[in-house]
């Protein structure tokens, strides 16, 4: 009787060094090397991959933003909001649409419309999207053509947040940037050339612009 007590005895305590031993290690050493190895190397990534404007964090580089006029009713769903046509404007955030599970904050849950290319619903929100970026980028000297709308001015992305457009959505959107915020075709252009990114290492991946990035250089070049 007396063995098998303290058999389980010295069982319980070994159990509980253990527990205590794996908890410090994998708990706190663990932990703390991995965020100390992360802000070390990877400080931008590891925080986020922030934006800064004026000393305040604006975004992600990693995450798109929409760029709306405040809504005239605030009873209005965010679907009733109309572009703010003097910033340059990101893809169709379609997604999987507004955080139904926590309604204090409205946000996009990330995901694809998984819908199928000859889906009804996709081909009209397709042929909507196009008039819509035809009819807003329409300018006094300036006028879109059908054929120059790129795919990703009217479809989103599969995570419904891409940050990034093709410079040809960017450049198709210069005069009416120019337009809306005085300044001349020249000065934008500028804008977009100096904010296109390359491929990755060269070879991976499209040309891209950061639409937060080239939206807080256009604030800086109005003065805004």
């Amino acid at each position: 009787m007396n063995n098998s007590v303290g058999n389980t005895a010295r069982l319980i305590g070994a159990g509980l060094r253990a527990l205590l031993v794996l908890t410090v290690i994998c708990g706190i050493i663990y932990p703390l090397a991995v965020t100390g190895v992360a802000q070390a190397l990877f400080h931008d990534q590891a925080n986020g991959s922030e934006i800064t404007s004026q000393g305040k964090v604006v975004g992600s580089e990693l995450i798109g933003q929409t760029y709306h006029l405040p809504l005239k009713n605030p009873d209005d769903s965010e679907e009733a909001a109309r572009p703010d046509l003097k910033w340059f404007q990101p893809r169709p955030s379609n997604g999987l649409g507004s955080n139904s599970v926590n309604t204090q904050y409205k946000l996009l849950l990330s995901g694809a419309t998984n819908r199928s290319g000859d889906n009804t619903e996709l081909i009209q929100w397709v042929t909507d999207a196009k008039k819509a970026v035809i009819a807003d980028n329409k300018t006094k000297d300036y006028a879109v053509k059908p054929s120059d709308v790129p795919a990703e001015a009217v479809t989103s992305s599969g995570s419904g947040l891409d940050p990034h457009i093709s410079p040809e959505y960017a450049q198709l959107q210069v005069h009416r940037v120019a337009e809306k915020n005085g300044l001349t075709v020249r000065q934008v252009e500028k804008l977009v050339k100096d904010h296109t990114e390359g491929r990755s290492l060269g070879f991976m991946g499209e040309p891209r612009v950061n639409v937060l990035d080239l939206n807080i250089a256009l604030k800086a070049l109005t003065g805004a």
